[in-house]
C-alpha cells in the first residue's frame, strides 16, 4: 500500500509527531511505500536543526532526518507555515534578507501543491494531529 503522511503538530507539544514517526517507520518495515511526509501548521517545527532536547530525551527532529535519509523519503515543510515560525532553508533566508537557515538535513520547503500531489499518488493520506 502507498501512504502519504501529514503531520500537523510540533515535536514536543503533542503525541502526533511521535505517532507519525512510529507509523511511518513501521509501514516502511512492513514493506509499504511512503509517497511523502508533509509537515503543516506547527508540524513544521519537526524540521528545525536547532532544537536541543535534553540528553535523556528523544530527538524527534533527528529521528525524522535519519528516517528520511535512510529511506529516501520526501520530508516537506509547508512554506507558509515554516516562514511564520521562522524556519528557513538557504533560499528562503536569502530571499527574506536573513543571515542563516535552520532546516534539518533531509527536509525541504515547498507549497501545498506537494500535499495535494501526495494525496493523489497515495492509496491513503494519514493525518496526525488536529
Amino acid at each position: 500500500m502507498k501512504f502519504s503522511i501529514m503531520v500537523n503538530e510540533g515535536p514536543y507539544t503533542h503525541q502526533a509527531s511521535d505517532s507519525a514517526y512510529h507509523f511511518t517507520a513501521a509501514a516502511l518495515k512492513a514493506g509499504h511505500e511512503i509517497v511523502r511526509v508533509f509537515f503543516y501548521h506547527d508540524g513544521v517545527n519537526n524540521g528545525t536543526r536547532l532544537s536541543i532536547p535534553p540528553q535523556d530525551d528523544r530527538n524527534v527532529c533527528t529521528r525524522w532526518s535519519e528516517l528520511g535519509q535512510q529511506h529516501e523519503l520526501e520530508l516537506i515543510l509547508c512554506v507558509a507555515a515554516a516562514q511564520r515560525r521562522g524556519l528557513l532553508d538557504e533560499d528562503e533566508a536569502k530571499r527574506a534578507g536573513k543571515n542563516s537557515d535552520n532546516i534539518a538535513p533531509g527536509f525541504e520547503i515547498s507549497g501545498l501543491g506537494q500535499l495535494i500531489d501526495a494525496g493523489i499518488q497515495a492509496d491513503r493520506l494519514v493525518v496526525f494531529g488536529d
